[in-house]
């Protein structure tokens, strides 16, 4: 796929990650929409890129998903690629022994990890994909998943959602391939990224960095890049693509 004058839409593409993907894709002459529940945020990104279409959207929200995409689409907006990019970092042992007794894994935050990364990509792809097929557009999906779907200890939430990311990707990838929508995944390792640093202590990372082959964390750019490169290729459809550094979980 030749992305020059493609309309792509990103969820969560006001900070870290997501924002990268975002001005990466703007350097490539890219139409760019903007999900995100970040209303200050948006103001932001539409002051530095006056061509970006922004939409106020809790992705883990289905009415309001439902809402917004009618919308943009009802407004004229259409859809080459989605970008299912939005998501939280979170880390909590399934039990903790504390001074006061054992603690259990709070059901809230599970359902809200879940919500915020998995819920949100079934909710934005079935609204977009079926915009696709109307249009008999042979677009693509990239979900965001993570290295940690392979079960990361102490986050079990957050692997939870991860792995469901990967499954659905083979899942769609199989039923939407015969009309010409491929579905990827994009699982970056530990990135160097202002929540990465917020969720985890310098001595966790300092450790981290020390099992990465590359002695190193992970840029944003090069995941975007890594975006870019997995979409232009016509014939990736249906995997993951690991960029981990090396690193084994």
């Amino acid at each position: 796929m030749d992305l020059r004058g493609k309309q792509i839409i990103v969820t969560g593409g006001v900070k870290g990650l997501g924002r990268a993907i975002v001005e990466k894709l703007v350097s490539l002459d890219c139409r760019v929409a903007v999900f995100d529940v970040d209303v200050a945020g948006l103001d932001e990104l539409q002051a530095a890129h006056p061509s970006i279409q922004c939409v106020a959207c809790d992705v883990s929200n289905y009415e309001q998903v439902t809402a917004a995409t009618g919308k943009f689409f009802a407004d004229g907006g259409v859809a080459d690629v989605l970008i299912n990019n939005a998501g939280i970092l979170y880390s909590e042992p399934l039990i903790k022994f504390t001074d006061n007794g054992v603690k259990l894994h709070s059901q809230e935050s599970w359902d809200r990890v879940l919500r915020t990364n998995l819920s949100s990509v079934f909710y934005m792809t079935v609204a977009v994909v079926e915009k696709m097929i109307t249009t008999r557009t042979r677009g693509v999906v990239v979900n965001i998943g993570s290295i940690s779907a392979a079960g990361n200890p102490g986050a079990s939430a957050y692997s939870a959602a991860k792995a469901g990311v990967h499954a659905l990707t083979q899942a769609w990838a199989a039923e939407l391939g015969p009309m010409g929508i491929r579905v990827i995944a994009i699982a970056p390792g530990f990135m160097d990224t202002d929540s990465a640093r917020a969720a985890t202590s310098e001595t966790a990372l300092r450790e981290t960095i020390k099992r990465v082959p590359l002695r190193r964390l992970g840029k944003v750019d090069e995941v975007a890049a890594a975006a870019v490169a997995a979409i232009e290729n016509d014939f990736f459809n249906g995997k993951v693509f690991e960029l981990d550094g090396g690193l084994t979980l």
